[in-house]
C-alpha cells in the first residue's frame, strides 16, 4: 500500500488542477483537498513510536525509562535493540510496549579491521531500515545516540518515508568515544566526526543529557536541543532493614563477601554479613561490628580507570593493617563490559585481610535495593567528551547514597562538593576520602551521615515528573 502521505499529496495536485479549470470546480477542490488531508490525518499513527538503541536493551536504562513513560501515557512503543540483557519487568511485562530484537552484527572476522568495521556497517544499515520498515509506521522515532553509526541516517531516511517526527536524545558523542582506541586524528574518527555533525542536524527535535552539551551543540554544530537531565525513576531508594537482609540472603548464596563473619545460622537467627533476622519474632537489625559496604558499578569501558579504586582499596588495608580505626570493607562492583575480565585478573592477585571485593550481575530488581542499601558510593565515569553526567551517581542519589565521584568538566552540574559527595583526582585522594568518609561509622552525626541527610532533604525530581515537563510538550507540539 503507497504511503498516507502520498494520499495527500495526490490529493492537493488533484485540488490545484480542478481549482484551475474554472471557478465552479473550486468546491470540487475543496473538497478534494479536504478529503485527502482527512484520510491522512485519520491514518497517521499519532500514538505509536519507535525507541531504538544500537545496544543492550537491558543495559540501556535511560531508553527503558522513556520506553515506560511513553506506555503511561497511552503510546504504544516498539522497542528496538539487542536483547543481551533482561530488561526491567516494567518494560518486559507492558502491554503497551513490545520488544523488536535486532542482532549484533560482527562484521567480516578476516581482513584489514577498517574493511571489518566497514562491512559491519553495512549490515547493520541493511538490518535496521528492513526492521524499521518492517514495524509499520510510527508518530516519533526516539534514538539513542551513541551510538549512532550507522543509525542516525538510517532513522532519518525511514522517517522522511514515512512522515515520521525524528528526535536524538544525545548522551555523548559517538566519536569521542571511538577516539579514545583510536586517537583524535585516526581517519575513521574524524569521518564519525562529520558523519554525526552531518546527520545530527536532520533531526526533527533533540534531548540531551547535560546543559553543557546542549551549549556545545548548539555552539559547535548548531544543533538545537533541550536538556532532560537523567533522574532516578520512583524504584530508587533508600531500602529497609527488611528489603536489604533478603538481598543480602540472597547474595550471600554466591558471593562469600556476603557471608556472615564468625557463625552462621543457628539459635533461631537467620545472618548475612550485615544483617541479622530473629526468626522467632521476624524482626531485623544490623549485625554487630559488620563491614562498612562500598558500592561503585559500570560498564567495564576505557573511561573508567578502575585501577584508581583498586590502588585507593590497598592504601585502605594498609592503613587497617597500620591500626586506623577503620570498619572491615565489602566493595561490590556491578556490571558488564570489555574490561571486566581484566580486572577481574587484578583483583584476584589482591591480597587483602580486611577488604573483600566481588563484582557481581544483578537483576535489575535487585540493583536498587543494593544502592540504597550501601553506605558510599564511589564514580570511576570521565567522560570521554566530557559533557555527559553518570547515571549511576542519578541512581545513587535517589537511593539517598553519598559518593566520590572522579573530578571532570561539567560534574558539578550534579554532584555538589561537600553537600552530597565528595570529587576527587587520583587514587591518593580518592583513598583518604573513603578513610575520612567510613572512619564516621555508625555515628549519625559524621559528614557521611550529613551528606545521607542532604540527599533526604533535597526532595529530588524523580524521571516522571521531569520527562512530563520536557518530553511530552515535544510530542504533542
Amino acid at each position: 500500500m503507497a504511503p498516507l502521505s502520498a494520499v495527500l499529496v495526490v490529493g492537493c495536485v488533484s485540488a490545484l488542477w480542478l481549482a484551475g479549470l474554472c471557478s465552479v470546480c473550486s468546491s470540487v477542490a475543496v473538497a478534494s483537498l479536504s478529503c485527502a488531508l482527512l484520510l491522512w490525518l485519520a491514518g497517521r499513527p499519532w500514538r505509536c513510536v519507535c525507541v531504538l538503541v544500537l545496544g543492550d536493551i537491558g543495559r540501556s536504562p535511560r531508553m527503558q525509562y522513556h520506553a515506560a513513560s511513553l506506555a503511561r501515557h497511552g503510546y504504544t512503543v516498539s522497542f528496538v535493540g539487542y536483547l543481551g540483557t533482561k530488561p526491567h519487568r516494567d518494560i518486559a511485562e507492558n502491554k503497551k510496549i513490545k520488544i523488536v530484537p535486532i542482532s549484533e552484527m560482527r562484521g567480516l572476522a578476516v581482513g584489514p579491521k577498517l574493511l571489518q568495521y566497514v562491512t559491519k556497517v553495512m549490515q547493520q544499515s541493511m538490518q535496521l531500515l528492513f526492521v524499521l520498515l518492517k514495524t509499520g509506521a510510527h508518530s516519533h522515532v526516539l534514538l539513542q545516540n551513541p551510538p549512532g553509526l550507522p543509525s542516525i541516517a538510517i532513522c532519518w531516511l525511514v522517517c522522511s518515508l514515512r512522515g515520521s517526527r525524528f528526535i536524538m536524545d544525545w548522551h555523548n558523542y559517538g566519536y569521542t568515544i571511538m577516539a579514545l582506541s583510536h586517537g583524535d586524528g585516526h581517519p575513521i574518527v574524524r569521518v564519525a566526526r562529520w558523519y554525526e555533525k552531518f546527520f545530527g542536524r536532520l533531526s526533527s527535535d533533540n534531548l540531551c543529557v547535560t546543559n553543557a552539551m546542549r551549549d556545545d551543540l548548539q555552539r559547535n554544530w548548531g544543533i538545537k536541543a533541550t536538556t532532560l537531565y537523567d533522574k532516578p525513576p520512583a524504584m530508587f531508594q533508600e531500602a529497609s532493614l527488611e528489603e536489604q537482609h533478603r538481598l543480602f540472603v540472597k547474595m550471600r548464596e554466591t558471593h562469600s563477601p556476603f557471608q556472615p563473619r564468625g557463625c552462621s545460622d543457628g539459635d533461631g537467627v537467620e545472618r548475612t554479613a550485615f544483617t541479622e533476622r530473629n526468626l522467632t519474632t521476624g524482626r531485623v537489625t544490623r549485625s554487630a561490628g559488620r563491614p562498612a559496604l562500598l558500592l561503585s558499578s559500570t560498564s567495564w569501558t576505557e573511561d573508567e580507570d578502575f585501577a584508581v579504586l583498586l590502588k585507593a582499596l590497598e592504601d585502605y588495608e594498609a592503613s587497617i593493617k597500620g591500626g586506623a580505626a577503620l570498619p572491615a570493607l565489602v566493595c561490590v562492583i556491578t556490571g558488564k563490559g570489555p574490561q571486566k575480565e581484566h580486572y577481574r585478573k587484578l583483583i584476584e592477585q589482591l591480597s587483602f585481610a580486611h577488604v573483600q571485593i566481588c563484582t557481581p550481575w544483578l537483576e535489575a530488581e535487585d540493583y536498587p535495593v543494593l544502592l540504597g542499601s550501601a553506605d558510599l558510593g564511589v564514580c570511576l565515569h570521565t567522560s570521554s567528551s566530557g559533557l555527559d553526567l553518570p547515571m549511576k551517581v542519578v541512581d545513587m542519589f535517589g537511593c539517598c547514597l553519598p559518593v566520590c565521584a572522579v573530578r571532570f568538566q561539567c560534574l558539578h552540574e550534579l554532584v555538589k562538593h561537600d553537600e552530597n559527595g565528595l570529587m576527587f583526582e587520583d587514587s591518593e585522594e580518592l583513598a583518604q576520602q573513603i578513610k575520612s568518609l567510613l572512619s564516621d561509622l555508625p555515628n549519625a552525626q559524621g559528614r557521611l551521615a550529613r551528606f545521607r541527610k542532604n540527599l533526604q532533604e533535597s526532595r529530588q525530581q524523580r524521571w516522571d515528573e521531569s520527562w512530563d515537563q520536557t518530553v511530552l510538550p515535544l510530542l504533542a507540539s
